[in-house]
């Protein structure tokens, strides 16, 4: 859901019955106190130990998900590659008769 905008938040509140300024509230609000700084725990294995525990974070795609990934890229490469052969048909025969004659 999208989140409401201030005038809409107003405006429902003002259906609802009390006025905006009479809900508004006039203490300030109290400042947080910022939580004392825990110590950094060290992680065994540097590098290694920080990077096997991204990759649990990550969300490996399913096998269906690579398949149609891996299709896509077939197909996209096969498009390209006869764009490209087409294409060099033609300037091989611009070039022969046109630059070369």
């Amino acid at each position: 859901m999208a989140r409401q905008t201030r005038d809409e938040r107003r405006k429902r509140r003002e259906e609802a019955g009390a006025p905006v300024a009479a809900r508004r509230r006039e203490v300030a609000r109290p400042v947080a106190e910022a939580a004392p700084a825990a110590a950094p725990r060290r992680q065994r294995g540097g590098f290694l130990g920080e990077s096997i525990a991204e990759l649990r974070k990550v969300e490996w795609p399913r096998q269906p998900q690579v398949i149609q990934g891996t299709v896509v890229v077939l197909i996209a490469c096969l498009v390209v590659g006869f764009y490209l052969w087409g294409a060099d048909q033609v300037f091989k025969r611009l070039v022969e008769n046109v630059l070369l004659r």
